[in-house]
């Protein structure tokens, strides 16, 4: 994949959830094409409201995100041969780079065991991988880059650890707003 503008249109959703005892519980995340970043999480359990909260991202960190994506590249794959969503839940990410648009739905993923015991376990793991929490080391280490980089004002691109998109998202909401934990 060539090097993105960065002005090309980028959009980006990914929602997982299922609905069981507790209602429709799901965690859900879109990147808009505005710079809107719009984050819902939404569980019942112990009588808990939903979680909403949207913040306008500065072209860099759409940027960031541009780039967590392309190298992923998840754009080349197809989730024919991954497994269909179930009672156990669903996960979907729709993605928009430039002039492509990608839809994936798959079953929610309980551990790397899944995705190697599928029928796609290289084009799961890619999808797996980009979609999952799976280093909290990554995780501090963007959240005191971009401690650094707000108190210096740095505006020159700096290399950024390799980053999912939750862990990305999560870092983002948790620098913007307080939310109380569970």
């Amino acid at each position: 994949m060539g090097e993105m503008a960065e002005n090309d249109e980028f959009y980006l959703r990914y929602y997982v959830g299922h609905k069981g005892k507790f209602g429709h519980e799901f965690l859900e995340f879109e990147f808009r094409p505005d710079g809107k970043l719009r984050y819902a999480n939404n569980s019942n359990y112990k009588n808990d409201t939903m979680i909403r909260k949207e913040v306008f991202l500065t072209p860099s960190v759409l940027k960031e995100c541009r780039r967590i994506v392309a190298e992923s590249e998840i754009m080349k794959e197809d989730d024919n041969n991954w497994p269909e969503p179930d009672r156990v839940g669903r996960q979907e990410l729709e993605i928009v780079m430039g002039n492509e648009h990608i839809s994936f739905t798959t079953s929610k993923i309980g551990s790397l065991m899944d995705v190697q015991t599928s029928k796609d376990p290289e084009g799961l793991r890619i999808f797996y991988y980009l979609v999952q929490v799976r280093n909290l080391l990554d995780l501090i280490r963007f959240r005191l880059l971009s401690s650094i980089r707000k108190i210096i004002h740095i505006q020159t691109a700096v290399s950024s650890p390799k980053l999912d998109l939750k862990c990305f998202v999560f870092s983002l909401i948790s620098l913007h707003f307080k939310i109380k934990p569970i």
